[in-house]
């Protein structure tokens, strides 16, 4: 069935939506870094954004356009920890129930965090059972409205005001480096880089065990592979989202990959050099710049942290990794 993609607009309305609601996060830059890529980098820190990543964007921004009686009956929607902790927050704020189906191995903190902001969580086992169609029996039955992480217009839409932000702060750019799970960062991302930005090179960039959405890129159309083993909990998906993908397809430059390795070394250095707690999957985009490094010289680079909800026990397990 064809969908209608989002444009530059609906970041537009979903900006207006987010006024005063969503924080507007701090772009910040690192002398060692800029010493270091011999190149102007300007960081967008998602990890301060409420519940510490980017996603509360599209999670509200979704929640905020259904009708009364959609808000009645609940929104159910399926998380590793950073999605389920955005519709559990803006269900809170809204005043609307939320189920959020999360895994078993999910990290404590996005656990904990999710259920205090009072939505009700069902496990699941990401290697085995498939969390969407979970959700999406649920909404059948109990006449919610499912609300995916990443495939869906009103979130993908809100996840790119972050890059409107960064643009509107410090003007065009020539390369754009953003984390990539299922594509509604990126997707929603190239919307505000296209209009903002026009001749800004546009990198999505995801863990190289789960690289599907770089195979999708080099074959077209979309390829499904096992859920990956990667630190990076947030882009442990198996398949790139149908109408993120369409958008990638249009607007993005190309897919990188970085390591577990480049992700540890990515979150020591936000760690030891700029004092922020960065989770892995919010490194992707920094490791990818500095692996591209060579190819930046003289730029003004973009990188979007996708957030900071990182368990510390684990955060400190892997800071402790020999490099």
């Amino acid at each position: 069935m064809p969908h209608a993609l989002p444009t530059f607009d609906d970041v537009l309305a979903a900006a207006a939506r987010l006024q005063g609601i969503a924080h507007k996060t701090p772009v910040m830059q690192s002398r060692t870094l800029n010493e270091q890529l011999q190149a102007q980098v300007f960081i967008k820190c998602e990890n301060f954004q409420r519940m510490g990543a980017f996603k509360f964007r599209g999670g509200f921004n979704a929640l905020a356009q259904l009708n009364a009686l959609q808000r009645k009956a609940g929104v159910v929607a399926y998380s590793s920890g950073n999605h389920a902790q955005a519709v559990a927050l803006s269900a809170r704020i809204l005043n609307i129930p939320a189920t959020l189906f999360m895994p078993h191995d999910a990290s404590p903190a996005k656990l904990a965090a999710t259920q205090g902001y009072g939505a009700t969580v069902i496990g699941y086992d990401r290697y085995t059972e498939d969390a969407s169609a979970k959700a999406m029996q649920l909404a059948q039955e109990k006449g919610l409205t499912f609300i995916p992480p990443f495939d869906h217009a009103d979130v993908l839409a809100g996840q790119g005001t972050a890059a409107l932000e960064l643009f509107d702060e410090v003007g065009e750019l020539d390369a754009l480096f953003v984390c990539l799970g299922g594509g509604g960062l990126l997707s929603g991302s190239a919307l505000a880089a296209r209009a903002r930005s026009p001749l800004c090179k546009i990198y999505g960039v995801e863990p190289e065990a789960g690289n599907d959405t770089q195979q999708s890129f080099r074959k077209g159309e979309r390829v499904k592979i096992p859920t990956p083993i990667t630190i990076a909990d947030g882009a442990q998906t198996p398949m790139v989202g149908a109408i993120t993908f369409d958008i990638i397809k249009a607007l993005v430059d190309d897919i990188h990959t970085v390591t577990d390795a480049q992700l540890i070394s990515a979150m020591r250095f936000y760690a030891e050099r700029m004092k922020m707690v960065i989770e892995p999957t919010g490194c992707l985009s920094l490791a990818a710049a500095i692996q591209a490094a060579a190819t930046l010289k003289g730029q003004r680079v973009g990188v979007i942290i996708s957030g900071g909800n990182v368990d510390l026990t684990r955060f400190a397990q892997l800071l402790a990794t020999p490099s």
